[in-house]
């Protein structure tokens, strides 16, 4: 398990199973309950947990947002394979001076997720 944990509340838990488990490789870890719909669905990427949770209804207001970043071995595949599972591309890839190539997607409820790969040393 990891020490800090993104979690993520929404309200279409299987499109966004779908879309970590084709983009990312990500595997199904833990699960409650066990059998039928779950509430909380853990998913390991590489060697780091995401949990998904159920929650139809996320009160008043803006619903919780958070920020992925998520480091793949080739940033333009995966792009190309942004839009079909149902999220958006936002802008990138570019190369940043940290030594990064970065690009900004959203997954398909909103959530801002950055794609990095590492620039070849020069």
């Amino acid at each position: 398990m990891s020490t800090i944990q993104p979690v993520i509340l929404t309200a279409d838990q299987h499109a966004l199973l779908s879309f970590y488990t084709n983009l990312f490789g990500a595997e199904e870890i833990f699960r409650v309950p066990e059998e039928g719909p779950a509430f909380y669905c853990g998913l390991r990427i590489g060697d780091t947990d995401l949990g998904l949770v159920a929650k139809t209804d996320n009160g008043t207001g803006a619903a919780p947002r958070i920020l992925l970043s998520i480091s793949v071995d080739d940033i333009d595949e995966t792009l190309g394979r942004v839009e079909p599972l149902g999220g958006s591309v936002r802008s990138g890839p570019t190369d940043m001076p940290w030594g990064q190539r970065v690009a900004h997607i959203q997954d398909p409820d909103g959530n801002p997720v950055n794609l990095t790969q590492p620039t070849p040393a020069q």
